[in-house]
C-alpha cells in the first residue's frame, strides 16, 4: 500500500503531484488555498482535477494535529485551542486578538519543557518532548482556519508558547522555512519572533540564517544570583555569555532584539534592579518588554509586580534612552497567558508509556 505524506513535507508532495500526473498550476491553486486563505482540505482538494481527488486525498495528511477544545477569554480578545497529537498529548496554541486590531498566533515548539523555569506552569510539567515541524506548522493552519470564521487573519507568528523553541532547532527552522516560502505561507520574517530563555550559539545560529526574523530573550534579571533561581539553564548560559551573544545578534540583524522581564514583586522588580538592568543592556539596541505575572499554583508564594511599580521600573529604563511596553497579558482567565500553558493529562500520559516500555 503506498505510504501517506505530509501536506507540509513540500518535496513528497511534489513527487505524488507528478505521480498522479496533474498539472503544476493545479498543485499552486491548492497550496494557495490551504497556507494562504486557510479555506481548510476539502477547498483545497476541490482546486485538483476531479479523477485525482480521491487517490490524493487518500495519500496526504492535511492534518498531524486534531482541534480538542477551545476556549474563548471572557476578559480580552484571546482564544485557546487545545490540540492532540496523534500519540495523544496535548499542545496549546493562543490567538490573541489585541486592540489595534492585528491578530497574533502563540505557537507550542515542545509537549512541556525542559527548561524548568519556576515561575513556569508548562516547565513544572515534568515533559519535554519536541514537535516535528508539521506540528508547528498545523498549529498555524488551524488557527488561521479558526479566524476565517471572523474574516480575519493571523498577522503575526510567535513562538512564544509551550517548550523553548532551541531544544527543538531542527525542527523550528525546518517551520520557518516554509513559513517565508513564496508557494507555501509566504509571511515577511518581520512578522514572525522566536523567543528564547537564553542559549547563546542556538539564538546566533538563527540570525545567520534567518537575518530579518525577530528574536526575544527571556531575561528577567540583570542579576546572575537572581536569573539562575528563576531559570535554572542560567547557570550554563551566564549572563555575561548572553551580553556577548547580544552584542553579536545587532553585528548580523542590525534590528533591536526583545528584552522581556517578567515581573515578581520583591524579587526582580526594585528600582535598584531597574538600574542594574539599565547598565547592563547599555550600547545595545533592545526593547524592553515588562511583563505581569500570572500565578501558578506550583509556585503560590510568587506574586506580580503592581502597576504603580512597574510604571517606576520602567521609567528609570526610560530615562536610560530605553524603548520600553508595559504589557498587558491576555487570556489569563483560560490559563492561556504566559507560563500557564500546562495540560496535567501530559504527565500522566508520558509516565504510562513510560511505565509501558519498561
Amino acid at each position: 500500500m503506498p505510504s501517506s505524506v505530509s501536506i507540509y513535507d513540500s518535496a513528497a508532495i511534489d513527487r505524488l503531484r507528478a505521480e498522479l500526473k496533474f498539472e503544476p498550476r493545479r498543485l499552486r491553486a491548492l497550496r494557495t488555498v490551504y497556507f494562504k486563505k486557510f479555506l481548510g482540505n476539502e477547498a483545497a482538494l476541490a482546486e485538483l482535477p476531479e479523477e485525482v481527488r480521491e487517490p490524493f486525498a487518500q495519500r496526504v495528511v492535511f492534518h498531524p494535529l486534531a482541534v480538542a477544545e477551545s476556549a474563548d477569554s471572557q476578559l480580552d480578545g484571546a482564544t485557546k485551542l487545545v490540540l492532540r497529537t496523534t500519540a495523544g498529548y496535548a499542545i496549546e496554541t493562543v490567538i490573541m486578538r489585541t486592540g489595534t486590531g492585528r491578530v497574533s498566533l502563540c505557537v507550542s515548539s515542545q509537549v512541556g519543557c525542559a527548561a524548568a523555569c519556576g515561575f513556569c506552569a508548562t516547565g513544572q510539567m515534568g515533559v519535554a518532548k519536541n514537535l516535528t515541524s508539521a506540528e508547528l506548522l498545523d498549529q498555524v493552519v488551524l488557527a488561521g482556519e479558526h479566524m476565517c470564521n471572523e474574516e480575519r487573519a493571523v498577522r503575526n507568528i510567535v513562538f512564544m508558547g509551550m517548550g523553548e523553541p532551541f531544544h527543538n532547532e531542527a525542527a523550528i527552522y525546518e517551520a520557518i522555512t516554509a513559513l517565508l516560502a513564496p508557494e507555501l505561507f509566504h509571511y515577511p520574517p518581520r512578522r514572525i519572533l522566536i523567543s528564547t530563555v537564553g542559549i547563546p550559539d542556538a539564538m546566533l545560529r538563527c540570525a545567520r540564517r534567518f537575518p530579518a526574523l525577530n528574536l526575544a530573550l527571556s531575561l528577567h534579571s540583570a542579576r546572575q544570583a537572581t536569573r539562575e533561581k528563576l531559570i535554572p539553564l542560567a547557570a550554563k548560559y551566564p549572563l555575561d555569555d548572553l551580553r556577548a551573544a547580544l552584542a553579536q545578534l545587532h553585528e548580523i540583524q542590525r534590528q533591536p532584539v526583545m528584552i522581556e522581564y517578567l515581573m515578581l514583586a520583591g524579587v526582580n522588580d526594585s528600582l535598584a534592579d531597574a538600574a542594574d538592568l539599565a547598565a547592563w543592556l547599555e550600547g545595545l539596541d533592545v526593547h524592553v518588554n515588562l511583563i505581569p505575572y500570572n500565578s501558578i499554583a506550583a509556585v503560590p508564594n510568587w506574586q506580580t509586580t503592581e502597576r504603580p511599580e512597574r510604571d517606576a521600573f520602567a521609567t528609570v529604563l526610560r530615562k536610560a534612552g530605553f524603548v520600553v511596553t508595559i504589557r498587558y497579558s491576555l487570556g489569563a482567565d483560560i490559563a492561556a497567558a504566559c507560563g500557564q500553558l500546562v495540560q496535567t493529562e501530559n504527565r500522566q500520559l508520558a509516565q504510562q508509556q513510560a511505565m509501558s516500555a519498561q
